[in-house]
This record gives C-alpha cells, sequence and structure tokens, in this order.
C-alpha cells in the first residue's frame, strides 16, 4: 500500500476507564495508531495489556458503566465513531467493521440455527430478502471451507466442533463485506491444528477480499507470520510500534525484548528454563504518570520512574516509548 494512502481507521488520544467499587480503572490510557487499506496489523501484549479494550472501545461494545469513553477520535469513513449515535454505530458494526471474538462458543446464540445468524445481519445492512439471504449465508459458508454448507446451514452452534464455529463466526464477520475486520485472539480456545487452518484461512480471505484486518494476540509466532505492522501494548498504552520485521528483529523496548525471549524454541535443550517476565502487569487505579513497565524492567533507570516517555520515532516507521537505547545501552537522548 503506498504510504500516502488514507488510512480506512484512525484512532487518536484514545482513553477508557472502568469504575468499580475499589475506585477507577484506567485501562486505556492515550492509545493511538491508524490501520491502512489491506494492511494486517497484530496487537501484541500480556493479559490485561489493554489490547481487547482498546478495539471494543472504539467499537462501542463495552457496557456503560462500568466502562467510560472518557477521550479520544475513532474516525471511520469520515465520521468520529465516539460521538455518532447508537443508531449508526449499529449500521457500522458488521456492515462497516466485523468483529470476531474469541469464544464462538459463547458468541454464537445456542437457541437459533447458525443459518439464521449469518442472515440476520445481510437482511439487516444488506436489505436483502430471504431467499437472497440464504443463497448469501450458504456462499459464506463455502467461503470459510465449511463442507455441506446448504445443510449446514440448519445446524445449530453446538452441532460445530470448536474450529467449525469459529469459522461459523468468521462467516458473519465476513457477512456484509465490511472494510474492516478485528479478531479477537480467534484461535485461543482452538488446539493448535486448528489454529493453523483458521490463521491460513484468514490469510487467504484477506487476499481475496482485501480488507484491513486487525489481529489480536499473545503469540508472536502467529503476528511474525501474517501481520504487515506489529503494536505492542503494556498498561493499556502502546510502547512500540513499527514493520512486523523491523519490530521482532530489533526490538527497541524492554517489554517487546522481554516478550520475545519467553517464545519456547524448539531449538534448545530440553532441560531449558522456559523464559518469564517477573512481576505482574500494573493496577492502574490512576493514569500512568510514570513508565508503566519501569518496576518490571532490567534497564530502567531514575527517570523512567518520575516521567511517562512519549512514543518517539526510531526510523522506518518504527517508534517506542522508552527512555533507554539498546544501541548504547544507555539513555536516550531527548
Amino acid at each position: 500500500m503506498p504510504d500516502g494512502a488514507q488510512p480506512v481507521l484512525d484512532v487518536k488520544g484514545l482513553k477508557t476507564v472502568f469504575r468499580t467499587r475499589g475506585g477507577e480503572i484506567h485501562a486505556v490510557n492515550s492509545v493511538s495508531f491508524d490501520l491502512r487499506p489491506g494492511e494486517l496489523l497484530g496487537v501484541v501484549g500480556e493479559s490485561g495489556s489493554g489490547k481487547s479494550v482498546t478495539m471494543m472501545s472504539l467499537m462501542g461494545l463495552l457496557p456503560s458503566p462500568p466502562a467510560d469513553v472518557r477521550a479520544g477520535e475513532v474516525i471511520f469513513e469520515g465520521h468520529d465513531l465516539l460521538k455518532c449515535s447508537d443508531e449508526h454505530l449499529r449500521s457500522v458494526r458488521g456492515a462497516g467493521i466485523g468483529f470476531i471474538f474469541q469464544d464462538p462458543m459463547t458468541s454464537l446464540n445456542p437457541v437459533f440455527t447458525v443459518g439464521f445468524q449469518i442472515m440476520e445481519p445481510l437482511r439487516k445492512h444488506m436489505g436483502m430478502d430471504k431467499a437472497q439471504a440464504r443463497k448469501r449465508a450458504q456462499e459464506l459458508l463455502e467461503l470459510v471451507g465449511i463442507p455441506d454448507a446448504g445443510q449446514r446451514l440448519k445446524d445449530f452452534p453446538h452441532q460445530f466442533s470448536g474450529g467449525m464455529r469459529q469459522r461459523v463466526m468468521i462467516a458473519i464477520a465476513l457477512a456484509c463485506d465490511p472494510k474492516v475486520l478485528i479478531a479477537d485472539e480467534p484461535t485461543t480456545a482452538l488446539d493448535v491444528t486448528i489454529q493453523a487452518q483458521i490463521i491460513e484461512l484468514v490469510r487467504e480471505l484477506r487476499t481475496k477480499l482485501g480488507m484491513a484486518i486487525v489481529w489480536i494476540t499473545h503469540d508472536l509466532g502467529v503476528i511474525a507470520g501474517i501481520a504487515d505492522r506489529v503494536m505492542v501494548m503494556y498498561g493499556g498504552q502502546i510502547v512500540e510500534q513499527g514493520p512486523v520485521k523491523t519490530v521482532l528483529g530489533n526490538p527497541q523496548h524492554p517489554y517487546t525484548r522481554a516478550l520475545l525471549t519467553t517464545v519456547p524454541s524448539v531449538r534448545g535443550a530440553r532441560t531449558a528454563k522456559l523464559n518469564t517476565i517477573e512481576g505482574q502487569p500494573p493496577i492502574l487505579k490512576a493514569a500512568p504518570v510514570a513508565c508503566a513497565f519501569h518496576d518490571r524492567c532490567p534497564q530502567a533507570f531514575d527517570r523512567c520512574a518520575r516521567e511517562n516517555p512519549a512514543r518517539i520515532p526510531v526510523g522506518g516507521g518504527h517508534d517506542v516509548a522508552c527512555f533507554w537505547d539498546p544501541a548504547t545501552n544507555g539513555a536516550r537522548n531527548g
């Protein structure tokens, strides 16, 4: 994609807070990123880093209360989704932006056939009659690789395996030809073989349909194989982002480096200890005023505990929010 192409999705300064009995939790803190036409953006980080909450915030999918999206802009097709009416948001969900959730068993309605659940957005958003929607639903099941698609439209979710249920979820997400597809850890509940099949399916669909995709995952190996760019999140913030080969090949943030060391390797000795990141992710009862990773970081120094670093460019579309410079193993200039 040309560098000057207009982003299909542009997020600026997104902030989301959860009100709880124990006080406020600042789950997303000034997150800004864009998504370019036809690209696959990988989003990685530990549980609690803000990956899913960020994407659900921009889609208006979080219950309010307790969630409160306090600031930011989410520009899609010339509209700020954070300021749009509920009616407009409903028209965007599915039709403009498709969403694949983590667990297909709880995302699919157990009392309706999969055919009904695929046909519903087609009739609502595309204005199809029942016959047209049924034909398109069958085509979608065939597209995602479900055999005997015409017959399977009559089946209920419990009659499908985990991998097939996830294929149904993908079919629903693709039903109205969205410009953007957000996949929230879509292979988490599946075994390794089925995971590989789903990843290959999404890769093929992306090539065939040309949509932009946000892929949320814990698995850096998956991102290395399918993403154009990667966005690393920690403490509700983006700590590093850039072209996937650049970020994974030359990580600039200690957290990204730590994540890469936790990936198991088949080349190591059987007795080798699996690396872990010491400590726990922060519980953000206030917006961060220091680096959220400083108390777990082997490269931290005094400034890290006093200031929250802004993201700065380090070349080639790669930027990082860190005061440490791996090239000198010392403080970064500026």
